[in-house]
């Protein structure tokens, strides 16, 4: 097919119909994440699977389940960092921390957590501003094998300096090695950093509320969902959070075209930590 026109079209038809086979079949919906992140990936997936278009592709899925790990690896981001944004952490540790002192118990969620670093990231928060042992961290995510790195708690040693850097900046009150013992090239974070850890399979397209959250962080996911998944992810944030609750998002992301945003008031505005209103 010579005609790049044609080809583009062709391969839109093929997109289409690998992501209504990927939801059919295996109840993962990605029809409503952003087209032009969705394209990159999908043919980054298939020239590094070795397929020659995404038909073989989709042919290959439908028929062998151990596939579906490979593709979602490329589908869902995996790229983060501790403490990323360290300002925002500063800010979620002067400013939302003296309001959740208030609470006898408190209930975080980190959605779309990845391989971890976010969650680690505000355990480690909580536990110096001492508040770790009344909190229950849910961490979830719709890839299983992120969620299983999350749990093992490991990195490469060669991460540690820059997470320690943004730790610091965050307002740490020790040091990030403190928390880790190196061997072989990895960093494996203390097992005590999980005690307050629930690990679950969330998708935010198509699962339900998570209930009485004090604070949701779920940053940089909804830049790859279109507006209406935004709208729906949102929706869930508003609907898990208690009234008076706190949502961050990632530095690129807005509430202000949101449907969902008359229920939230800036909170840290440069930060993009809201507050759920309390009618």
């Amino acid at each position: 097919m010579n005609d790049p026109l044609e080809h583009e079209k062709v391969e839109d038809i093929e997109i289409r119909l690998l992501l209504d086979a990927l939801y059919a079949r295996y109840h993962y919906d990605f029809r409503h994440y952003a087209m032009a992140s969705l394209k990159r990936r999908l043919r980054q997936a298939r020239e590094q699977m070795g397929f020659e278009s995404l038909s073989a592709l989709q042919e290959r899925l439908l028929h062998d389940p151990s596939m579906l790990p490979r593709l979602l690896g490329f589908l869902t981001v995996q790229v983060s960092e501790m403490f990323r944004d360290p300002s925002y952490f500063l800010a979620i540790r002067q400013k939302v921390v003296p309001h959740l002192r208030t609470y006898p118990s408190l209930k975080v969620w980190v959605a779309g957590c990845s391989a971890g670093e976010e969650l680690y990231s505000l355990v480690i928060l909580f536990r110096e501003e001492g508040l770790e042992q009344r909190t229950i961290f849910y961490a979830t995510d719709i890839n299983q094998d992120a969620l299983a790195q999350a749990e093992a708690g490991i990195f490469h040693l060669d991460r540690m300096q820059l997470f320690t850097e943004n730790h610091r900046k965050s307002g740490g009150k020790s040091s990030l090695s403190d928390y880790y013992s190196a061997a072989y090239g990895r960093a494996s974070f203390d097992k005590s950093l999980r005690r307050q850890v629930v690990f679950s399979d969330h998708s935010l397209v198509t699962d339900a509320v998570f209930g009485e959250m004090h604070l949701v962080s779920c940053r940089n996911v909804l830049i790859y969902f279109d507006r209406g998944l935004q709208d729906h992810a949102l929706g869930l944030f508003k609907d898990s959070l208690i009234r008076k609750g706190f949502l961050g998002i990632g530095a690129k992301e807005s509430l202000r075209f949101s449907s969902q945003s008359a229920a939230f008031s800036d909170f840290v505005r440069e930060e993009k930590i809201y507050q759920r209103r309390a009618e």
